[in-house]
């Protein structure tokens, strides 16, 4: 307790950091105000039928990452998830499109003109998914005459989720953490309460073990817990030798030094992919108000099914492969070493130094994909323990990881203030080990 407030005085005495961390505080409570601000037009004594609907399932998982704002019509009800898959799709395209390839590697300007791409992209969007969400609001909760109620929402929602995107991106230029992440975050914080008491009251209703499962349930939930932390921080160490140095007269020996390879070096991109991929057939189909659902759509928005746990899971293990590819360059890698004077202890340089990363990192991604698939789909298992649905996120999932996952970044942001200007650290021995310089961001 004693080495937590001298942390806190520590931060508060460096004048950046207390900004930036006052700025992101005051951000969060901006968006989250503006989640409780319903839609121009909606009674919201009325919306039963669409809180109905978000009490489980899919449309669950999308209510949690708005932070409720989905289930209460609010003008951030569609909340970031457009804008996350847009960001899908332009990094999809930047490894078979030459165009895309181009603006990478120019640096800023070509940041620029991808992020400007990928606004364009999400209002694209948002003009198939703001009449379909329209279509979910109750008739008896719309107060005004239809084509304007239309007209007016769907601007509203459009400009509501753009106005989110640019509080994350003032959150990561001007803040602590990374803003995408902070908001997804945050709504799934504001979830939590609810979900606990939720779960407490049904034991007690049900009989189903009653205080004794609710304590079961938490340790259980502690040591899933303590396992994504160790998948976020898991690594593999490669020695590297580097050469004698001759410095003025005096000759210097070798030095050796280590590079971590992270077990999961995608951190949570994968399965904010393949969840943002498996509300596809929601949002074209059964989202999209059809009376008549087809089959394989029930099957694939069924979240505790068979078909959607598998395809979830394996789509999951795919981006993985396919993100940590774009994360870590073995063969940049390989250059760097070689430049600076170095090489593997038994391993000739150039080529083979490539093929030796391209192996190492195929053989920690695989434990690591498996791993996080697992902890993805736990949520399914967990419902047919007959936990509530709203708790049942909790125990693994994509709530679980993009909780340890943003927490431990943003913790290791403000560590690496605290270090840059000689005060102790967040952890009595080493340090917070976060996924930045990988994948950090959302």
């Amino acid at each position: 307790m004693k080495r937590f407030i001298e942390t806190l005085k520590n931060i508060y005495k460096i004048e950046e950091l207390r900004n930036r961390i006052l700025y992101t505080f005051g951000i969060l409570i901006i968006y989250r105000l503006g989640s409780k601000v319903v839609l121009p037009g909606v009674n919201p004594n009325e919306l039963g039928a669409l809180q109905a609907k978000t009490a489980d399932g899919v449309l669950g998982i999308l209510d949690m990452f708005s932070g409720g704002a989905f289930s209460s019509a609010s003008i951030f009800a569609l909340g970031i998830m457009p804008y996350i898959s847009a960001s899908i799709v332009i990094q999809l395209l930047a490894i078979a499109v030459p165009y895309f390839q181009r603006l990478q590697r120019e640096g800023e300007s070509g940041r620029r003109k991808i992020n400007q791409i990928t606004r364009y992209l999400t209002l694209a969007i948002l003009v198939f998914q703001a009449p379909s969400y329209l279509t979910q609001i109750p008739l008896e909760a719309r107060v005004l005459p239809g084509t304007f109620f239309t007209i007016s929402s769907i601007l509203i929602l459009a400009t509501g989720t753009m106005f989110v995107m640019w509080l994350g991106e003032k959150i990561t230029d001007k803040g602590i953490g990374n803003g995408i992440s902070l908001i997804i975050m945050i709504g799934i914080i504001a979830r939590m309460p609810f979900a606990f008491l939720g779960e407490v009251t049904a034991r007690f209703e049900r009989g189903a073990g009653g205080p004794v499962m609710v304590i079961v349930e938490l340790v259980f939930l502690f040591l899933v817990f303590v396992l994504s932390i160790l998948l976020v921080q898991g690594t593999r160490k490669i020695p590297v030798q580097y050469a004698k140095r001759i410095v003025g007269n005096k000759q210097y020996g070798g030095v050796r030094q280590y590079i971590p390879l992270k077990v999961n070096s995608a951190g949570v991109m994968p399965i904010i992919f393949a969840q943002a991929i498996m509300f596809l057939p929601l949002t074209f189909v059964r989202y999209g108000g059809g009376e008549e659902t087809p089959g394989w759509v029930i099957a694939f928005t069924n979240y505790t099914g068979f078909w959607y746990n598998f395809t979830f899971a394996i789509m999951i293990i795919a981006f993985t492969y396919f993100y940590t590819a774009i994360t870590i360059n073995p063969q940049r890698l390989a250059e760097d070493i070689r430049k600076n004077g170095g090489f593997i202890p038994g391993i000739k340089p150039g080529k083979k130094t490539v093929e030796y990363f391209d192996n190492v990192l195929s053989k920690i991604t695989l434990p690591g994909s498996i791993f996080l698939a697992f902890v993805a789909i736990m949520p399914a298992f967990a419902m047919m323990g007959n936990v509530t649905n709203g708790f049942a996120q909790f125990f693994g999932g994509t709530s679980l990881l993009i909780l340890v996952g943003v927490v431990m970044d943003t913790l290791q942001q403000i560590e690496s203030h605290l270090l840059m200007r000689h005060y102790d650290g967040l952890m009595k021995t080493g340090k917070v080990k976060g996924r930045i310089g990988s994948a950090a961001s959302i």
